[in-house]
């Protein structure tokens, strides 16, 4: 940025600090987008008119159903490279009347990052260029930027040192910045707890244009970006993580089981089990057609794995043949499933590749009670069905019964066994059966989930379950309290309640960002 932009931008902070620019109630795109030319490189502002426009658009679009000709999209995106330029987006878009959505990865499972459900004028942040990773060896810390992804921080922290590792996701191509601010459940969740549990600093641009750090912020909005959803508070550059011990060598396994080898019987127990093992052993659950498949890391050997499932969880039958040792770091990508398919860790953990092969919808629940036996045959019955897709149980326990539903916005702690995303996908004009499928065996299985309120994972979003209503041109707390206490249970209101504080006129916002509550009380 020239000097004559850094005075320019300097005299917006003064204004916007004293309070002295009014924000136009109408958008005014053409004169947005001048803005952001004087303000930030033309090379990194791409407008619907810009030769690549599409192709940024859609260079981190995991789902085709969010690129038709009728999406809403932004007027513009913006790819910032310092924190300067992310600045100067929030400046000329309040006073030009432009919201801006943020991605960081585009994970987003109902596109909320960059496109918009109703007519609207917005632009997109895109953090892809601000990805740096920064490892402090010395108190086992590092900086990360929310544009780099899961694969590439696992890479960074660990690629040196095999005994150095972070709770977070499976996929490693999700954005850091998304993960983070929704929770981030992962295979270490039983040993150390989520993402949000690791995080001791952040740096956010709010919607006044200030950078903060933790000590700037305060610790009402430090606890709010850490899990209280994406797209609602600012942007967050950059987070500081508190890096975790894993031993050189972990074991890991995957053991199918049909109906015929007593996969009912299996998953029953595994209910029972998973949930209350020791910390250093996760067991997932993947139920498939007419089988269940046991996924496990373990941070031992295999010679004390063996013993411990013998004694255990010996329905599983697991044996030595069933083992395969290997570094954490080589766990994270096979994991995915990666390794098998290209037998490098680079090619697996630092592509950021996007793919519109297959359309996708996802829900989740949590499960606070056992599902009997004879429940999980009726299940198994639906995965027969045409367009049936599949589920993935993780289980909770361990590090996460020690932490209190409000010590971060993910509430979901004590009492949960597991957490299930159910997952279909399609190609092409073949979505009805998987939908309707989707619709019914989510409907079919609130019998046996949380209930008052069934609870959801804020990160698996789905607007099905509400969006939010303007009041005023903001949202409004009600809406937001039909799916926000899915997400937040009780944690919601205070949610709100720094949403007041911080952005008050609802300049960060989306379909199920979190509404300020003072706007309701006045």
């Amino acid at each position: 940025m020239s000097m004559q932009n850094r005075l320019a931008l300097a005299f917006l902070v003064s204004c916007f600090s004293f309070h002295l620019i009014s924000v136009p109630a109408l958008a005014n795109s053409d004169d947005f987008l001048q803005c952001l030319r004087e303000m930030v490189p033309g090379e990194l502002v791409y407008a619907q008119s810009s030769t690549n426009f599409t192709d940024v658009l859609v260079s981190s679009i995991k789902n085709p159903k969010f690129f038709t000709n009728t999406t809403v999209r932004p007027v513009c995106i913006v790819t910032p490279t310092n924190s300067w330029h992310v600045q100067a987006a929030v400046f000329c878009g309040r006073w030009h009347g432009v919201r801006l959505r943020v991605r960081s990865g585009g994970h987003d499972y109902e596109g909320l990052s960059y496109r918009s459900c109703q007519p609207e004028v917005f632009g997109v942040v895109d953090l892809a260029n601000l990805r740096s990773i920064s490892v402090n060896q010395g108190d086992s810390t590092a900086w990360v930027d929310s544009g780099a992804t899961i694969g590439e921080l696992y890479y960074h922290i660990a690629k040196n040192n095999s005994q150095v590792a972070f709770p977070a996701g499976e996929c490693p191509s999700i954005g850091v910045g998304g993960h983070f601010s929704g929770g981030g459940i992962g295979m270490l969740m039983r040993k150390y707890g989520l993402s949000v549990d690791k995080i001791v600093d952040a740096k956010l641009v709010t919607a006044n244009g200030d950078v903060l750090d933790r000590a700037g912020m305060g610790e009402d909005l430090f606890w709010a970006i850490r899990g209280g959803g994406g797209g609602s508070f600012g942007i967050v550059l950059s987070w500081k993580i508190q890096l975790v011990r894993v031993p050189p060598t972990v074991t890991v396994f995957s053991i199918p089981k049909t109906l015929e080898e007593g996969a009912v019987e299996i998953l029953t127990k595994w209910q029972y089990i998973a949930p209350s093992l020791p910390n250093d052993l996760s067991i997932r659950a993947k139920v498939q057609g007419q089988q269940a498949v046991f996924l496990a890391v373990y941070l031992g050997t295999c010679s004390s794995l063996v013993p411990m499932m013998d004694r255990l969880f010996p329905e599983l039958n697991m044996t030595s043949a069933d083992c395969r040792s290997m570094t954490w770091l080589e766990s994270a990508a096979l994991s995915y499933g990666g390794l098998a398919k290209t037998g490098t860790l680079e090619e697996v953990l630092l592509s950021r590749g996007s793919s519109l092969a297959y359309y996708t919808k996802i829900k989740s629940d949590y499960v606070d009670r056992p599902i009997a036996s004879c429940s999980w045959k009726n299940i198994f019955s639906w995965f027969k069905k045409d367009g049936s897709g599949y589920i993935m149980l993780e289980p909770q326990g361990g590090f996460m019964r020690t932490v209190s539903a409000a010590a971060t916005p993910y509430p979901h702690r004590r009492g949960v066994l597991y957490v299930i995303q159910y997952i279909t996908f399609w190609q092409g004009d073949g979505g009805a059966a998987p939908t309707t499928w989707l619709a019914n065996f989510y409907d079919f299985m609130g019998n046996y989930v949380s209930q008052n309120p069934r609870q959801a994972y804020v990160n698996f979003r789905d607007l099905d379950i509400g969006q939010n209503t303007l009041r005023n041109d903001v949202s409004t707390f009600e809406s937001g309290q039909v799916w926000g206490q899915r997400y937040f249970l009780s944690n919601y209101r205070r949610l709100a309640a720094v949403k007041a504080a911080v952005d008050p006129t609802d300049y960060f916002r989306n379909e199920q960002s979190i509404p300020p509550l003072r706007q309701q009380l006045e």
